[in-house]
């Protein structure tokens, strides 16, 4: 997985537009009543790339919104974070909890007006708990749970369950 840099000290118009797009909706959203056909109707504006029968609860913050896609009977509950700049994929019958970060870029320790940036793809059947990170680059496996509160600095493999910070595996699940 290839590390895309972005130098904060050059404009870039195209990012900043969807920056202040993703900014607005966000608000309109988060002021918006939840469960009415407007508020749906902005979360499908903001998320272009949204499967059907997904549900996402605001509150919520997208800084690039336009570097997230979401499959199919996807359920993101309160206060999700996504610092999309590296790319967020969530596959379907993905199940994120309250409180969720997901963060695809990072600044450069040495270059910090530098923005490292990494994908994060989130694969089928994932259930992810309250107040769980998830870093740039990671990849998390089919039918993967991630325990609340963790950390994931590594890609997860397939069927099981990690935890901790940083996450380490717990258990294989059938």
């Amino acid at each position: 997985m290839e590390e895309v840099r972005i130098d904060l000290r050059t404009q870039n118009f195209e990012r900043k537009s969807e920056s202040i797009r993703s900014n607005q909706l966000c608000f309109k959203i988060n002021n918006t009543m939840p469960n009415t056909p407007e508020c749906d109707k902005l979360i499908k504006e903001l998320f272009s790339d949204i499967g059907e029968d997904s549900k996402v609860m605001p509150p919520l913050q997208v800084n690039l919104a336009n570097q997230v896609h979401i499959g199919n009977r996807v359920s993101i509950m309160y206060n999700l974070l996504c610092m999309s700049a590296g790319g967020i994929t969530i596959d379907d019958d993905v199940m994120i909890a309250a409180n969720v970060s997901l963060i695809s870029n990072n600044h450069d320790y040495n270059e910090r007006q530098i923005i490292t940036c990494k994908p994060i793809h989130i694969k089928r059947n994932v259930w992810i708990g309250a107040n769980a990170t998830i870093l740039p680059g990671v990849t998390i496996g089919e039918n993967a749970v991630v325990a609340a509160g963790a950390v994931v600095s590594k890609d997860v493999p397939d069927n099981v369950v990690v935890g901790g910070v940083p996450a380490k595996i717990i258990k294989k699940l059938c």
